[in-house]
């Protein structure tokens, strides 16, 4: 099984062969491309995310110990982001995630290419993710 950090260093290794920010900025877009969508029964206030720049909803399902996360966004930028950071935590066992310090995604060189309106959209982002991965830590604890 794949841990966060192996996710994240071939994120790295990929986001390294990029010279510019605007090249690194144009990788992100084309992750995009490869975005999901979720049903429109989906999308509502408990699986919204609050405080992102656009809006965007994650969704989350405890499974044999992992989290399962599914997402969309509605803006390029989001999209982009969402499918980078769903192949980073979705899937993964729970204590994997809960364990993982946030701060190191600033590894892959993008954290500080976002607008501090984005920044802020990556921090609701990874609150909702632990906020799912606390619930089924709980659920696993028989809380």
């Amino acid at each position: 099984m794949e841990k966060i950090q192996d996710v994240l260093n071939r994120y790295k290794e990929d986001f390294d062969l990029f010279a510019t920010p605007n090249e690194k900025m144009e990788y992100i877009f084309d992750l995009g491309k490869k975005h999901s969508t979720l049903p429109e029964e989906a999308k509502n206030d408990d699986t919204f995310i609050h405080g992102c720049a656009s809006p965007a909803w994650l969704v989350g399902e405890c499974k044999d110990g992992k989290l399962i996360l599914k997402g969309e966004g509605t803006s390029e930028m989001a999209k982009g982001m969402l499918t980078l950071l769903l192949d980073i935590f979705s899937n993964k066992e729970v204590d994997d995630i809960l364990s993982f310090d946030p701060q190191e995604l600033g590894q892959l060189g993008i954290v500080e290419l976002l607008s501090p309106v984005r920044q802020q959209s990556l921090e609701a982002f990874i609150q909702k993710v632990y906020a799912y991965a606390k619930a089924c830590k709980e659920k696993e604890n028989g809380q």
